[in-house]
């Protein structure tokens, strides 16, 4: 199918009630086709921008670690200042995107010195679910995964992993770090309807996730470098994601910082003040769903790339990806809403530099508000600068920079 040209491509403040939406594949005609021209640019004015672990099926007993939680304990909606996000964003952030209230932690990772602080303790933590803070010490700490954090389906039903703003959870280049997966029999089946149910509810907050590696991960198509979510709910809030990576090469798989798919009653994955850099996949650089819907708000999304070759479905003898160098959404129906947030310096071999975007029943919405992108590059295809769209009419630009 070959697109039609967009002319007035940018609209000025609109708004609408509906959040956007991110969807499937790119039409089966070489996607070179939809090159449509670029004829304009939203001016208007931008927020300025700164520059298994053995034995971890098992639950464990209730509480992984004797150290005091306040050194990394965070009062419910606190923001803690640490240098995550775009400190010029001015988005209002929903009760359900604030941090979660973690002053009176279910068990806690490390005993007040750094040596206490280990991949198998965090592994051990995961598993038993709750409110997990960290007593590493007064000084940042990195964490270095033997292996990857998995939560049990039955322990919760909330997940908090909150670093303090100190904790650093590094793949090594080695292993992908933290994993939920609602449908996956290994992790215990909790209820009839694995796709579609309210639990675990997932949360990382004030940490950075750095050097995941979803490589070779094949369950439910891969993806996820630092973090790969299914079912449940899932957000994050003041965290870092720093040179995560997932597979080279492949039509769909993509996310090399974070990889979701399905969310409890289609509810949308809030991602909240914070950043993402170096990230490196076939396809979405930074974040990657299928059938999920996002609410990015006053954050920051630089130097990802998508280098994947052949975009989606795979152009013939290639082996197909590069599209999304930031963002890669597929599906049919659901929304994406990014505010307050900076996207710059992506790089698409295929479509869409900052953002790729399909609703393959073209219901999907994308609505961009109070954000700049800038200096995305899309190597092969795109129909607004740095962004392939299809979804329902065209996406809504509001007091934005799209250049």
């Amino acid at each position: 199918m070959r697109l039609r040209s967009f002319n007035a491509l940018i609209a000025f403040g609109v708004a609408i009630a509906t959040l956007t939406a991110c969807g499937p594949s790119v039409p089966s005609a070489d996607p070179r086709d939809a090159q449509a021209p670029v004829t304009g640019e939203d001016t208007a004015a931008s927020p300025t921008e700164p520059e298994q672990e053995p034995g971890a099926q098992a639950t464990p007993a209730a509480r992984t670690g004797l150290g005091s939680p306040s050194p990394s304990a965070t009062p419910s909606g606190t923001p803690r200042g640490s240098g995550t996000g775009n400190p010029s964003g001015r988005v209002s952030v929903p009760a359900a995107g604030r941090a979660v209230d973690t002053s009176k932690p279910t068990r806690t990772v490390g005993d007040g010195t750094a040596a206490s602080c280990t991949s198998a303790a965090v592994v051990r933590a995961v598993a038993a679910g709750g409110i997990i803070t960290f007593d590493c010490g007064p000084d940042p700490v990195t964490i270095r995964m033997t292996a990857t954090a998995k939560v049990r389906n039955a322990n919760g039903p909330q997940v908090v992993l909150d670093g303090g703003g100190k904790i650093t959870l590094s793949g090594q280049g080695k292993r992908r770090i933290l994993y939920m997966n609602t449908c996956d029999p290994l992790q215990g089946w909790t209820t009839s309807h694995c796709d579609n149910q309210d639990h675990p509810r997932l949360t990382v907050q004030n940490l950075t996730f750095a050097d995941g590696d979803a490589t070779g991960q094949g369950t439910d198509g891969g993806g996820g470098g630092a973090i790969f979510v299914r079912g449940g709910r899932f957000k994050v809030v003041n965290s870092r994601f720093v040179d995560n990576r997932c597979d080279r090469s492949g039509p769909d798989v993509g996310g090399a910082a974070i990889r979701v798919l399905d969310q409890h009653d289609d509810q949308p994955v809030y991602v909240v003040n914070s950043t993402f850099t170096g990230g490196s996949c076939a396809n979405g650089g930074a974040l990657s769903s299928i059938g999920v819907s996002w609410v990015v708000l006053n954050s920051v999304l630089r130097d990802n790339e998508a280098i994947g070759t052949g975009a989606n479905p795979a152009r013939s003898g290639t082996p197909g990806g590069g599209s999304g160098g930031a963002v890669y959404c597929d599906g049919n129906t659901f929304s994406v809403r990014i505010a307050g947030t900076v996207i710059e310096g992506n790089d698409a071999r295929e479509g869409g530099g900052a953002i790729f975007f399909v609703s393959n029943d073209r219901t999907g919405t994308l609505r961009i508000e109070n954000s700049t992108l800038r200096r995305n590059p899309s190597r092969g295809f795109q129909t607004h600068p740095g962004i392939f769209y299809l979804g329902a009419g065209t996406p809504t630009f509001t007091t934005s920079t799209i250049r």
